[in-house]
């Protein structure tokens, strides 16, 4: 039987505002975990984690980092601006160009200059559909470090903080890049951590950069017409070899969050799962076969997002829309730093 052909408004739910987490629990691992098998619906805390994998599993964990990305600025000519580094293009001697979204009341005009945190000034370069190039004077990512802003989701109501901007990071990041955080990751610690390694389960990383593009909406109805992000991801050969291993065994691949899974899917698409870094628009919806995860940790997603497709084209449709309707009877919290979930994949390609 052929699988079901969803619409945009199949992905629509009412959310009440309260549920939407708009800051994390004072502990990492505090976190309520709704476990979801088939239509056997669990809750538990995300410390029961560990008793639900096995020695010889392997967890699969995103290690970007998130940079600190917004500025606020002025034109040349006086008017105000917005920047979002969305993509680090080119950082060495010679160039330090971005990729990245500038608001600003009128657009800026190439060639012209925009002062950033009162601090520097950047080029504006060429037009990249929806993005600008800029072109900043020195080494990128010291200047981020230095003068940006942490970028929160937009539903995110209060200014970036210092307890943000360590909260806001997984304890594994590493490879900065990123201008929002893989979530699922941020319910580890160093504590669980450790109990999942005393247990025999494998870890395994991978990089992808999440783009601000995981927050646009999707706008058409018909899904094949929606126009997917590009983000930048890498799957070392040591993270094949143990994903290899874990298989071979008859264990379970677990994706911390939608961003490992989708560069595990991506450099999946032979059929097998292959080392190397490329740039990927998979757009997962229901009837897409998995070809090298099985589980997944992640987060509550917004409606109509492409992550909510995603899960839904993992766990099954109807079983994720009666698992969200059950989490907003128990009030789960939702999105980054909200509650999680553990999900067994429906069917394997």
């Amino acid at each position: 039987m052929p699988d079901p052909i969803y619409s945009l408004s199949d992905f629509d739910f009412d959310l009440p505002p309260e549920l939407i987490a708009q800051m994390p629990l004072p502990a990492r691992s505090a976190s309520r975990l709704l476990q979801i098998d088939a239509a056997v619906l669990q809750d538990r805390q995300f410390t029961d984690l560990v008793a639900q994998l096995s020695a010889g599993d392997v967890l699969v964990f995103n290690d970007t980092r998130v940079l600190k990305a917004r500025f606020f600025g002025v034109k040349n000519t006086g008017g105000k601006v917005e920047v979002l580094v969305e993509r680090v293009l080119l950082n060495n001697e010679l160039q330090h160009t971005v990729l990245a979204q500038v608001r600003a009341s009128k657009s800026p005009a190439p060639g012209s200059t925009l002062r950033l945190a009162d601090a520097f000034e950047v080029e504006v370069g060429e037009r990249a559909g929806e993005f600008y190039t800029l072109h900043f004077p020195s080494d990128v990512f010291d200047l981020l470090e230095q003068h940006g802003r942490l970028p929160l989701p937009p539903y995110i109501e209060h200014a970036a903080s210092e307890f943000d901007e360590t909260r806001y990071q997984t304890v594994y990041s590493k490879v900065p890049g990123a201008v929002a955080a893989p979530t699922a990751g941020l319910h580890f610690d160093a504590g669980l951590l450790e109990q999942c390694r005393a247990k025999g389960i494998a870890f395994a990383y991978v990089t992808l950069h999440v783009g601000a593009g995981t927050f646009q909406p999707v706008r058409h109805e018909n899904l094949s017409e929606h126009d997917m992000h590009t983000e930048w991801y890498s799957v070392p050969a040591a993270t094949v070899a143990a994903v290899q291993q874990s298989r071979a065994a008859g264990r379970d691949v677990i994706a911390v969050g939608t961003t490992s899974l989708r560069a595990l899917e991506s450099a999946s698409q032979s059929g097998v799962l292959v080392a190397g870094n490329a740039d990927t628009r998979l757009f997962i919806t229901p009837g897409y076969r998995f070809h090298t995860v099985t589980r997944l940790v992640t987060n509550f997603h917004l409606p109509k997002s492409t992550l909510l497709m995603l899960v839904s084209a993992f766990a099954g449709y109807q079983t994720i829309r009666s698992a969200y309707q059950y989490a907003i009877q128990q009030h789960y919290r939702f999105f980054s730093y909200g509650d999680a979930m553990l999900l067994t994949n429906k069917k394997e390609g």
